[in-house]
């Protein structure tokens, strides 16, 4: 049963934001968005995450994915002054775009709400657990089937954190191998997972 919307996360109710969505992208994608949704309220409840929140950034994660690239680079920036940003493409623009429109168009403030959008692709810098959460459900909902999704499906139930850095590091081995430039962000944001895991093994 959908989620009903009445924590004031964002300024309209499950069912308009679903009619925006489905008027805003094409139907593949906008049935991908249900699907991650989906995916990312059965991580939830797993979890115990709050539903409503999950429900409102998997549905809002495409949300800029078919904006005209200018735009779409304009709002990613607006949200991630990066300069880098620029020598991107919209793989890389639609998650900080949409977190910039959750923010002015529907006017979201959360910050963890931002973030898990904006690093719905790349990752993000200390990712919380609607983040990760996010992640995971955008890369394993059913349409998925790239190598390795089942590895994927698997880690992600026994251990968000694993399934994370698998996700990151298959990402980075498969740019090195269509021999394309990575931006360098996602090297940050990997290095700073990678830092942040290693700060925590050493606490343990």
């Amino acid at each position: 049963m959908p989620i009903e919307y009445t924590h004031g996360l964002i300024n309209c109710s499950r069912e308009s934001l679903v009619d925006q969505l489905r008027q805003t992208i094409k139907p593949s994608r906008f049935e991908h968005v249900l699907r991650v949704e989906s995916t990312a309220l059965s991580l939830a409840e797993k979890l115990d995450a709050d539903l409503e929140t999950v429900s409102v950034v998997a549905l809002m994660h495409d949300f800029a994915k078919e904006m005209p690239a200018d735009s779409m680079l304009e709002l990613a920036l607006k949200f991630w002054p990066n300069e880098e940003l620029k020598l991107a493409n919209d793989n890389i623009w639609h998650g900080p775009a949409a977190a910039q429109l959750c923010k002015d168009q529907f006017g979201c403030n959360d910050q963890s709400m931002l973030n898990a959008i904006a690093g719905h692709t790349i990752g993000w810098f200390e990712m919380d657990q609607l983040a990760k959460i996010l992640y995971m459900a955008d890369y394993i909902e059913p349409g998925r089937n790239f190598k390795g999704v089942e590895k994927a499906r698997q880690l992600t139930n026994e251990s968000l954190d694993k399934a994370c850095e698998f996700k990151m590091t298959e990402t980075i081995k498969y740019l090195i191998k269509q021999r394309v430039i990575i931006f360098p962000g996602t090297i940050d944001i990997y290095n700073a997972w990678i830092e942040q895991k290693m700060f925590s093994e050493e606490r343990i």
